[in-house]
């Protein structure tokens, strides 16, 4: 089957023109199949048609598959497969394929993304423009109310919050991301009928209600430890940046980072006291070319090329144009902001004013808001408070 590798990222879908047996896709999501070990089978067989005939010995003589790959497919249940039926029927669960358009389109561009995702919760947020926030299980009580600061304010930017809902930084970034506009995900490296830790579980429906949960593991795969290093590039690959908060030198948080770095990804980290060894990590990544930062303006002055490079992949962020170094200038007069800025300025007083407010004094949408308020505050007029509000400098 003559088929390039940018072809079946754009066909590999139940209602793909190609004709997939349904079948033969489950097999591979629940049998955990590689992109790698996909594009094989497509280099090495005339058609889908003649890779679903196929027996597992002509999987590993003509396409290389190893033996426990090709057990994992072969083996895959009927059980597990009316299991899959049943959990999808539930109008929360959804499974994206790689070459879905529901599928994050920046995680299409790193070099191993998984050929499906299992989502719980709203399959719209995927789309969005995303951050990362990561750091120890440990962290400290500072750590944690920083990491809540900063994800509010990132979500109230209109940046979704991704972190892996562990303890620690990950809870706190996703505490912060749901009180922010914006909201949260999580990607965890469990199947989706369970929540790891199981303290989470309420952070887990928070999660669902307001965004979703994602991950590449099939229904009843338990929380084993190789499993989340893995999951760990799915977090980088989905995002725009990724902050470090706090972390050890030796932690998943970093290798989240460097994978994020790996990927193209702008990296931040948060510099702490050399009395405390969660710095260790943060200034670690800092010496290897993540930025570091204060507050987060020192973040948004960094992102607006990915925002611009989001909005050319998935065609649904609205942004006002910026000059190349306008986040670096000096805060600028009115009358060079654009109308739909001065417009927003002018509504706003001294009191704190909520996007809900704006959108109803003005004709905008909740994202051409948010995207406005993040220039002026960028430019100094104004300040983002909590729970979605703004108010003149």
């Amino acid at each position: 089957m003559s088929i390039l590798l940018t072809d079946l990222q754009t066909s590999f879908s139940i209602d793909a023109p190609l004709g997939i047996p349904p079948l033969l896709i489950k097999r591979l999501v629940l049998g955990q199949a590689s992109l790698k070990g996909l594009t094989a089978l497509v280099h090495s067989f005339p058609s889908w048609e003649a890779i679903y005939d196929a027996d597992p010995q002509a999987w590993s003589q003509l396409a290389g598959w190893r033996g426990e790959a090709v057990a994992r497919c072969f083996g895959v249940t009927e059980q597990a497969i009316e299991a899959l039926d049943q959990w999808l029927l539930q109008p929360q669960n959804h499974l994206v394929l790689l070459g879905d358009a529901a599928y994050p389109p920046l995680l299409k561009t790193i070099a191993d993304p998984p050929i499906a995702l299992f989502v719980k919760g709203d399959i719209v947020c995927l789309q969005q423009p995303q951050f990362a926030i990561v750091g120890s299980r440990h962290a400290t009580r500072q750590g944690l109310a920083v990491t809540a600061d900063f994800a509010e304010a990132l979500a109230n930017a209109g940046l979704q919050i991704v972190s892996g809902l562990a303890r620690g930084i990950d809870a706190a970034a996703h505490q912060g991301g749901l009180q922010g506009l914006a909201g949260t995900l999580a990607v965890v490296g469990t199947g989706l009928d369970q929540v790891y830790p199981k303290a989470h579980q309420r952070l887990a429906d928070q999660i669902v209600e307001q965004g979703a949960i994602v991950s590449e593991y099939p229904l009843g795969t338990p929380p084993l430890r190789h499993h989340f290093p893995q999951r760990n590039r799915i977090i980088s690959g989905m995002a725009l940046g990724c902050l470090v908060v706090e972390a050890a030198l030796q932690s998943g948080s970093l290798i989240t980072a460097r994978q994020a770095l790996e990927q193209g990804r702008e990296v931040f980290a948060i510099p702490g006291s050399i009395q405390n060894s969660l710095a260790r990590g943060p200034h670690a990544i800092i010496r290897q070319g993540a930025k570091l930062v204060e507050q987060v303006t020192d973040i948004l002055e960094d992102l607006w090329p990915l925002l611009q490079q989001h909005q050319a992949l998935s065609g649904q962020l609205c942004l006002t144009n910026l000059d190349e170094d306008k986040a670096t200038q000096k805060p600028p007069e009115l009358d060079s902001l654009s109308e739909q800025e001065r417009q927003l300025y002018g509504l706003m007083e001294f009191e704190p004013v909520s996007l809900e407010q704006l959108m109803a004094l003005s004709d905008y949408n909740a994202a051409e808001v948010q995207t406005a308020m993040m220039m002026l505050e960028l430019a100094g007029l104004c300040q983002g408070l909590s729970a979605g509000r703004w108010q003149r400098s």
